[in-house]
């Protein structure tokens, strides 16, 4: 099969759909691939590195999506639209409950689109979202506490404080990946850590992890409403599949934090679950509303991209290998890859968007 591997276009993202690892992988098991040029550059891999392991160069994008697969990390923006083909395979990061004009786009091209984001093993995990899932947990208290500092517009808190002065409180709504792995970075740096969730089995279970370090609660609606004003970092962690993320704090609520307080909403790309939270950039990251610091960057793991890319190849390059070998026809044979599947021959066809959209739903 030929696979097309084009440049990412999203604000300062630099990971890239294969590396050169995975590219030796597939050109070794007969496959051909086209990489833009500098398409690995950010994250470290040079043309020279893909030429290494039998790669095609291509100097357009073009080049690189005029193909029968295409691999990305992040959705299709509005200029890629063009190069959208009938029947191709297009295998990336969609997140498309949050964007109507790329899932009308998708349906109109007639792409047989397959999502990271959805591919779901028959235990319920996600195993293409839960790398960057992690890296994105991470990050959001590592971000946070940068942007709590006094000159990034914060309350010049201290996440772990020091002896005499008690450290930042940390809120996190969800304890899925996200939720966990920010709380394991909030702890370890010192912080005061809440997780609040509906789940009470995931709740014992990070009893588990966690003990008496973490205060865990059970997520409604009062109880969100006591906790966030006394939050100096919240994170947004909710994950719906295929869904837009409910809207769990209201702008009502977010003005009784104190100012310089800090917003992350690693769930930004499926809608966000704070109402005053809206999409921004790596180039301009974050915005103050209400008093408060607003950090909205839906690709949090391009920050560091030569990680990410390694871990994101890990989790998909087993299902690229299907698709390359067998075409739609994987889908047959794989549960996980057919769970995936968001649009195919004109029609969307994922049960939850279709949910979301119904007008698309019904033609």
């Amino acid at each position: 099969m030929e696979i097309g591997v084009p440049k990412e276009t999203k604000d300062l993202e630099f990971r890239v759909g294969l590396s050169p690892s995975s590219v030796r992988v597939l050109t070794e098991n007969g496959h051909r691939l086209y990489v833009e040029t500098g398409a690995g550059a950010g994250a470290g891999f040079t043309d020279e590195d893909y030429l290494k392991v039998g790669a095609e160069i291509v100097k357009t994008p073009s080049a690189a999506w005029n193909r029968e697969m295409v691999v990305k990390v992040k959705e299709p923006l509005p200029p890629e639209y063009q190069f959208l083909l009938p029947e191709q395979l297009l295998f990336t990061y969609l997140h498309l409950a949050a964007d109507k004009t790329l899932t009308e786009h998708l349906i109109k091209q007639g792409v047989t689109a397959i999502a990271y984001e959805t591919v779901e093993l028959p235990d319920s995990k996600l195993p293409l979202l839960t790398p960057m899932s992690i890296i994105a947990g991470r990050l959001s208290v590592q971000f946070g506490a940068r942007f709590l500092e006094r000159q990034q517009g914060g309350r010049g808190v201290l996440l772990g404080g020091v002896p005499g002065v008690r450290p930042a409180q940390v809120c996190i709504i969800g304890g899925g990946v996200v939720g966990t792995e920010a709380a394991r970075i909030a702890v370890g740096m010192g912080a005061q850590v809440q997780i609040v969730d509906v789940n009470l089995e995931r709740l014992s279970y990070l009893e588990t992890l966690f003990g008496s370090r973490v205060e865990l609660l059970y997520s409604n609606s009062a109880q969100i409403e006591a906790i966030v004003p006394d939050a100096d970092l919240l994170i947004g962690a909710v994950l719906i599949l295929g869904r837009r993320a409910p809207v769990l704090v209201s702008r009502s609520l977010v003005q009784q934090m104190r100012p310089g307080s800090v917003i992350i909403d690693v769930a930004v790309d499926q809608g966000g679950c704070v109402e005053t939270l809206r999409s921004t950039s790596h180039t301009n990251p974050t915005y103050i509303e209400e008093g408060v610091v607003h950090y909205g960057v839906p690709n949090m793991p391009g920050a560091v991209p030569w990680t990410a890319t390694q871990a994101l190849n890990n989790a998909t390059l087993p299902y690229v290998l299907k698709l390359a070998d067998r075409g739609v026809k994987a889908l047959d044979k794989n549960s996980a890859l057919a769970k995936g599947l968001n649009v195919k021959n004109h029609q969307l066809v994922h049960p939850a968007l279709r949910e979301v959209f119904p007008d698309l739903a019904n033609g």
